[in-house]
């Protein structure tokens, strides 16, 4: 499903405190320089226009939220829609989430990850782009705290399928305890799955949790 059109952020806007890019941030982590405190943190790949991430940071106000977003105009607009609501849990990065995974996020650090409806990458030639590959999936086993999780939705049943074998095939310590398929409305729906299910079509969710060892 294609993303619509939306309105750029102006480069006049001044987004800071919420908005990054990889070479803005500090290296190691630093959640006190970034947040002002160290709380659990969740993190989002591909936020997006940032809709998960304005109700998370709403709600959850004793959590701190970290989205990634390749593309710098929805980035930007995920952003300034945080700073508009004078959001201070909440911050938008533009980079590839496979470096932060990477290079960023130390082991048994995150408490969740996010992957709601990401690029299927149709083409059999492609897939090895898909953002749920092995060694992507390897890297988030190891950045979740014992007990973290990872959520993943999609509208591409092929895609669900083949995330759930590989979960299975190439990490050790994760175990799926949700999984569900519905064309009902949940909490914290992507613009994505919202229009995915007014227009009639089902939504796949599964939650994998990071055993404790």
């Amino acid at each position: 499903m294609s993303r619509r059109s939306v309105k750029s952020v102006g480069s006049g806007v001044d987004l800071s405190g919420v908005f990054f890019r990889y070479s803005d941030v500090l290296v190691p982590l630093d959640l006190v320089e970034l947040f002002g405190r160290v709380v659990p943190v969740e993190f989002e790949i591909g936020t997006g226009k940032g809709l998960f991430l304005r109700r998370v940071s709403d709600e959850f106000i004793d959590r701190d939220f970290i989205g990634c977003e390749m593309s710098l105009k929805f980035s930007r607009v995920a952003a300034s829609r945080l700073l508009g609501r004078g959001c201070r849990n909440a911050v938008v990065i533009c980079c590839d989430a496979k470096r932060l995974l990477a290079e960023w996020f130390p082991d048994n650090f995150l408490h969740a990850v996010h992957v709601y409806f990401p690029d299927p990458w149709w083409k059999q030639a492609h897939r090895k782009r898909r953002i749920l590959r092995e060694e992507i999936l390897q890297l988030i086993e190891r950045r979740l705290v014992p007990g973290g999780v990872l959520n993943f939705r999609t509208d591409v049943e092929e895609y669900f399928k083949s995330t759930l074998s590989l979960v299975e095939k190439c990490t050790t310590l994760f175990e799926v305890f949700d999984v569900e398929i519905s064309d009902q409305f949940t909490e914290y729906n992507s613009h994505f799955e919202r229009r995915t299910i007014i227009n009639g079509q089902k939504v796949f969710r599964a939650k994998f949790r990071k055993k404790s060892e």
